[in-house]
């Protein structure tokens, strides 16, 4: 049976880089097909509205509003889409600011055609991607979340029960669900009740995002 093709969206404000994109990726995987590419994220987010893709390239530098705040609408609309940033950018600021948003991944232009294939297809099953040249930057991130301790940070400004605090720091500390339920003597039914009050109330969509979440908040009030 053929494999149902990876629908794919790309918005990047050069022309000739769009096409360069429709030209390799099927050329490296006949299961990726580009439908669209849009020049902004507004016409991406426009478009969107009616008919969703499975994943989508996003540029940083665009005219109008960035890759960042497309991608936070993005997310708002859609939960499932698959969101990859495809830039030339690498602060540190932008990579968090991008996985805060709702970034799958975030991969550098300079990328192979070939390497960037194989990420959109392990990021469109569910996988979460960075670049390992801007690794560094999340691995400084996460050593920042061996110090943390979320309850006085969030209990005021997001409405989190004592409780949800605790789950809250058993995810910035990497725990599982099953650890989480082991350790507070808790149902594991209860924990993901936990935890979906806490991504709800964070405007996040899963765990990774709660957690990056949790480190934007500590760099801007440090």
């Amino acid at each position: 049976m053929e494999n149902k093709k990876i629908r794919i969206y790309v918005v990047e404000d050069y022309m000739l880089t769009r096409i360069t994109y429709r030209h390799t990726l099927p050329k490296n995987n006949p299961n990726l097909e580009i439908i669209k590419d849009f020049e902004t994220a507004e016409a991406c987010i426009n478009a969107m509205q009616q008919e969703s893709a499975d994943v989508i390239l996003m540029d940083l530098g665009l005219p109008g509003i960035n890759g960042i705040e497309g991608t936070h609408k993005i997310r708002q609309m859609n939960k499932d889409v698959k969101i990859i940033i495809l830039t030339s950018h690498d602060s540190d600021d932008e990579v968090l600011a991008s996985l805060t948003a709702g970034a799958n991944a975030y991969a550098l232009k300079d990328i192979t055609p070939e390497n960037l294939a194989a990420v959109i297809e392990s990021v469109n099953k569910g996988a979460f991607w960075l670049d390992p040249r801007i690794a560094r930057i999340a691995l400084n991130l996460f050593q920042r979340l061996k110090s943390l301790h979320v309850d006085d940070m969030y209990g005021e400004k997001f409405n989190l029960t004592a409780r949800e605090n605790e789950v809250l720091q058993m995810i910035v500390d990497g725990k599982s669900n099953t650890e989480i339920a082991k350790q507070m003597i808790i149902s594991h039914n209860t924990v993901k009740a936990h935890v979906g009050n806490i991504l709800e109330k964070l405007a996040v969509t899963d765990r990774v995002q709660a957690a990056v979440k949790s480190i934007k908040m500590t760099l801007i009030r440090n």
